[in-house]
């Protein structure tokens, strides 16, 4: 960890994000609905002028937790976009919790510099992957929702989805189709540009395995719910399998890398 290198304003953001995401969390039963939006809204700014300073940086810096970080900065940004088109969308400050950890996780591993000599397509191409994340991310969280919605259902109590079941069912399935369009995207730009991305050839590494397991496991789900209507239990586990897949591909492998052995991929 670097904490007392670190800039001076990265801190004071960090800080204040973290705090801002984690305060109607804990007290959610004394802020009004609306004062907790705004606050997570502030938390949600300072959380994306963090993640600037990182990756816009002069050198920029990438690895597992920054990762993390785009991804949960990326799923509020999603949920906040439903919530104004779907306002009975219910409020969960688990979001909340979630956006803490992730921005004192990136404040404590920023990752490392990328390389000078880094092309111009690597930004785009993690660009693609990070979306990915934040895309399938939130396709994982509304999975959950619907799942728990289901079982409250067959117990004949209030879902408290806020939605009805089959419209959070197309929404979640339409961020697993935009998803895997992005990672088909990611995948293709790393077949042809891989020795340009990262200076060297193509070569079938743990990255590169996790990456297509997760391809692969997407695409089964959607040809199994376009062609055989799966639904309900069956289709979030292979949703959730794909999501861990995805998940080892990268973050996991540089987790391995920055902090069990200690070296930059």
């Amino acid at each position: 960890m670097i904490l007392a290198s670190a800039p001076p304003v990265p801190l004071i953001l960090s800080v204040f994000s973290a705090v801002a995401y984690a305060l109607p969390a804990l007290l959610s039963k004394r802020l009004s609905l609306r004062a907790a939006h705004a606050i997570v809204a502030m938390a949600w700014l300072a959380h994306g002028a963090v993640l600037a300073f990182g990756l816009l940086g002069a050198p920029p810096l990438f690895g597992f937790a920054p990762a993390l970080s785009v991804t949960a900065w990326l799923v509020a940004a999603v949920y906040g976009v439903e919530s104004l088109i779907y306002p009975q969308l219910p409020t969960r400050w688990t979001l909340s919790a979630i956006g803490t950890v992730a921005v004192l996780l990136a404040y404590a591993f920023p990752g490392s510099a990328m390389p000078a000599s880094t092309s111009v397509w690597l930004p785009m191409h993690l660009a693609f992957g990070v979306a990915c994340y934040g895309l399938f991310g939130t396709a994982v969280v509304h999975a959950w929702f619907m799942r728990h919605a289901e079982k409250r259902i067959r117990l004949a109590k209030d879902s408290h989805s806020g939605l009805p079941l089959l419209t959070l069912e197309r929404l979640t399935y339409r961020l697993v189709g935009s998803g895997f369009v992005l990672l088909s995207a990611t995948l293709a730009l790393g077949m042809a540009f891989d020795e340009v991305l990262y200076q060297h050839a193509w070569r079938w590494d743990h990255k590169t395995v996790f990456s297509i397991l997760s391809w692969v496991t997407f695409a089964i789900l959607l040809i199994g719910r376009s062609a055989f209507g799966w639904r309900g239990k069956r289709a979030a586990g292979v949703l959730y399998m794909g999501s861990i897949f995805l998940l080892l591909a990268y973050v996991g492998s540089r987790f391995v890398m920055e902090i069990i052995i200690g070296r930059t991929p």
